[in-house]
């Protein structure tokens, strides 16, 4: 009988804090939305308070770490747009390699985060979205997973978001998942970081994403997937 009630209980505070979870969801995406947020996270609002953020970081260099960090988790965990711009700004507010920790460390938790949410609370509407996706991540993962999330990391043509989502459906553990995404998004955010040292000439988001940078993220991809090509040869060969 005490076995029952703590299980009982056990599940209402599950629910609870499935319910409780969607809510924050919900309200951080609707305040994103409402209050039109968008505006500040785009390269013209960058530039035009370049000046003041720059202030502000000198002079709080660590509660701005602790707020950029917060903030990208919070883009991530959330799925909302502005990402790129972030990580712009911390290239411009705290230098190239100083930026891409930061960077790494907000958007491998928020990643992680919105893995959690769609494996335990949104499993169902991330189903209904973007179940066409489901099977072939399936299959990937089931070859090899960390190899195969490094190749989705590191070619920008796949959505970030919505491999967080998916990715959240499959049976990957969340070791692996956290370990790939932190290692897999270390060139993106070096690159985008490095082009916000240089913010002044930036006119487009399309000039730092040119052919020989999306090529070498290609490339890149191709050689986290060279472990798969590798055990399939090696498979057929036996």
């Amino acid at each position: 009988m005490a076995h029952d009630i703590s299980a009982d209980t056990s599940a209402r505070g599950m629910q609870v804090g499935k319910i409780a979870t969607v809510i924050v969801i919900v309200c951080g995406i609707g305040a994103f939305f409402y209050f039109d947020l968008a505006r500040w996270l785009s390269l013209e609002a960058l530039k035009a308070n370049r000046d003041h953020l720059l202030a502000f970081t000198e002079a709080n260099y660590t509660g701005a770490v602790v707020l950029f960090v917060g903030l990208y988790i919070a883009v991530t965990a959330l799925s909302l747009p502005g990402a790129t711009i972030l990580t712009l700004a911390g290239g411009f507010l705290f230098g190239t390699l100083p930026a891409t920790i930061f960077v790494n460390l907000g958007a491998t938790v928020g990643a992680t985060l919105a893995f959690l949410a769609a494996r335990y609370v949104l499993r169902d509407w991330v189903e209904r979205k973007f179940g066409r996706w489901l099977e072939p991540l399936q299959e990937g993962f089931a070859k090899n997973a960390f190899s195969y999330l490094m190749t989705l990391r590191l070619i920008p043509l796949f959505p970030f978001f919505a491999v967080n989502l998916v990715s959240g459906l499959t049976r990957m553990n969340v070791g692996t998942y956290a370990a790939a995404t932190a290692l897999g998004i270390i060139p993106g955010s070096f690159v985008y970081a490095y082009a916000g040292r240089q913010l002044g000439t930036l006119n487009s988001l399309r000039e730092i994403a040119s052919p020989h940078v999306l090529g070498a993220f290609v490339l890149l991809g191709v050689l986290a997937l060279s472990p798969i090509v590798y055990r399939k040869l090696r498979t057929k060969s036996e």
